[in-house]
Order: structure tokens, then sequence, then C-alpha cells
């Protein structure tokens, strides 16, 4: 995501992610009791985004998925969920990935619509994965990271019948009207894609 604002002017950690003109009628009405029973990805830990930090939907029925968005979180694993975590940062991912072993964090259940894309029309259709790390450390980018995020990809395309290709998987970058870099140079597109077609 690469800052941690949402608002234009600050520069830092997960900035300008979160929503694009989000009409104000969709950031009403959270459901009550947001905690779900099960996560949607197996393995997956639950540590719930704000939810201040998503929109309810119903996903795919409501808007149906084409994208699955790779960011880096230019931040450690536990700030990305701290961060989630904070109502006034108006940010948040469905997953996280953490860089030692590739545990995985579900933060917003993929049936709703996480603010990370920067574009509202980009975040309604898609699945954002925050990866621990910074751009410019290519060591963050760990074997463990890689499979667990593959894998993790590979499952949501499989239930969303996504195409396992670089149009339909992207970086944060790739976002139309995006201003971030992530994930950056030292991301490995082609080993990242192997191990997702074969997961």
């Amino acid at each position: 995501m690469a800052r941690i604002s949402s608002f234009p002017g600050r520069r830092g950690i997960l900035a300008g992610a979160a929503l694009t003109a989000v009409p104000s009628v969709l950031l009403t009405g959270a459901r009550a009791g947001a905690r779900p029973q099960a996560v949607d990805h197996p393995g997956a830990a639950w540590h719930p985004a704000s939810r201040g930090n998503y929109t309810p939907s119903n996903r795919p029925r409501a808007h149906p998925l084409h994208y699955v968005i790779i960011h880096v979180a230019q931040t450690t694993y536990s700030g990305t969920l701290s961060v989630f975590r904070n109502p006034e940062k108006n940010v948040s991912a469905h997953y996280v990935v953490r860089s030692s072993d590739g545990r995985v964090a579900q933060c917003v259940r993929e049936s709703d619509i996480a603010w990370h894309a920067g574009n509202w029309d980009y975040n309604t259709r898609s699945i954002g994965i925050e990866h621990e790390g910074w751009v410019d450390r290519p060591g963050c980018f760990t074997d463990a990271m890689y499979e667990r995020s593959a894998r993790l990809t590979a499952a949501i395309c499989a239930r969303y019948g996504i195409a396992r290709n670089r149009a339909h998987i992207i970086g944060h970058h790739e976002v139309p009207g995006s201003d971030h870099t992530d994930p950056g140079r030292h991301w490995d597109w082609k080993r990242y894609l192997r191990l997702v077609k074969s997961a």
C-alpha cells in the first residue's frame, strides 16, 4: 500500500489506499456482530479491521470479483494490523501476509469491500492482499511469504473464477489513478505467477 493516511497530502504507510469518492450511503449500516464464525481462507487468523474501515456488502452477488491486488505495506505485519484496527485510518485489506513465516491474517470478509485500491470501482471488484515489508527491501520477500501468498491467491481465484494471470492478479501501482509503487521492482512476478498456477 505505501502510505499511512488516506488523505492526499500525507505521506507514509498505507495512505491513499482506502477509497476514492465512496458514496456516503455505502459507509453506513455496518452489520451487527461483524465477527465472523469462520475465516474465508483455511489457516488464516482472524484479525478484524475496524468496521469504519470497510464497506459491508454481499459479494460476489452485489459486485462480481475480477481482481486480486497485491500490496506491500511499508511496515510490519503487526503495524499493518494495527492500522486496520484504527477507525481513523480509513483503510483496510482483506488479508495480510507475514514475511518471516508466511502467516496469513484475514481482516475483512471477502464478501465485504476493503478499502485498499484507492479506486472505488476496483475496491468493489477485488480482493486486497497486503504483504509485510518495504518495496526497497527485497529481503522481506521470503520463500514462505511467496508460497503462502500464492496459495491464498490461487484459492481466491478458484472461489470466484478469477483468471490466474497478470491481467487479473495485479499490483497496487497498476490500479487506474494509483500514485503508489507497490509491490515494487523487487517483487518477483514470474515466480509468484508460477506458484499461483501450480497451487
